[in-house]
């Protein structure tokens, strides 16, 4: 399958020796789950988009330190082509900034929080198992860096995992949407480098707390897993069509 990686941001320049881009992130992510997977990347953010839906079989929306509802020509532009995906049943996976682009295009709402930044090792319970799914644990733990949340889902949207922190932090919208607030291509040297990089923006209770989180296991690869599970099921029904 060929991903289109939506960059909406560079990595941050304190980790870009050793991470260099986002799509190199998540190609690092996804081919160890993939039997052939050829990543894309279209750098969003600097108005570099796919010169049409079809040039790809699916398409990831990465994170950015940008917020969704900021009045910028890309991110409206961006909004706009989530809309077209849309409307195309594009397979298409959403991630922190993605996740939050995704609902607000398609009809909910992304808001700054007010319980404020989550950081560090998030853990979310799994309220549904899609049927592209094979199984899933009660609940997972990944890495996260945020204080928007999506307050909103989009109409026909289900919930897919949540906590006490974080009310919708995955949902699927009918069988072409997945979508993630947290971020399973995250490592932990990757967490803490921004953990650093915003240390005095965070305040000291923060950070540490954020810092401690990192010594606890999390469950990328298994989320990484139903992310290829979910476009390898994409791929095929599109075959079968």
């Amino acid at each position: 399958m060929k991903l289109g990686i939506l960059e909406c941001d560079h990595i941050p320049e304190n980790l870009r020796p050793r991470f260099i881009s986002y799509k190199l992130v998540f190609e690092r992510l996804l081919q160890p789950h993939a039997e052939k997977l050829t990543c894309v990347s279209y750098r969003v953010f600097t108005g570099e988009f796919p010169e049409h839906p079809d040039g790809c079989g699916g398409y990831l929306i990465t994170g950015s330190a940008r917020s969704v509802y900021e009045s910028e020509p890309w991110i409206e532009r961006l909004e706009a082509y989530v809309r077209t995906l849309h409307q195309l049943r594009k397979p298409l996976i959403g991630i922190c900034f993605g996740h939050q682009m995704i609902a607000q295009a398609l009809g909910g709402r992304t808001e700054k929080a007010a319980q404020g930044w989550g950081v560090g090792r998030q853990t979310y319970q799994v309220l549904e198992t899609p049927a592209w799914l094979d199984s899933s644990p009660p609940e997972f733990s990944i890495l996260a860096s945020h204080q928007d949340q999506v307050t909103e889902l989009p109409d026909g949207a289900i919930r897919l995992a949540s906590s006490g922190f974080c009310k919708n932090a995955a949902f699927t919208l009918g069988d072409h949407v997945l979508s993630f607030q947290g971020h399973p291509e995250f490592t932990k040297e990757f967490s803490q480098g921004i953990l650093d990089l915003r240390r005095e923006h965070y305040g000291e209770e923060l950070y540490a707390s954020g810092v401690a989180s990192l010594q606890h296991p999390i469950q990328a690869e298994l989320v990484a897993s139903w992310m290829m599970q979910f476009l390898n099921t994409q791929s095929e029904q599109t075959a079968c069509a």
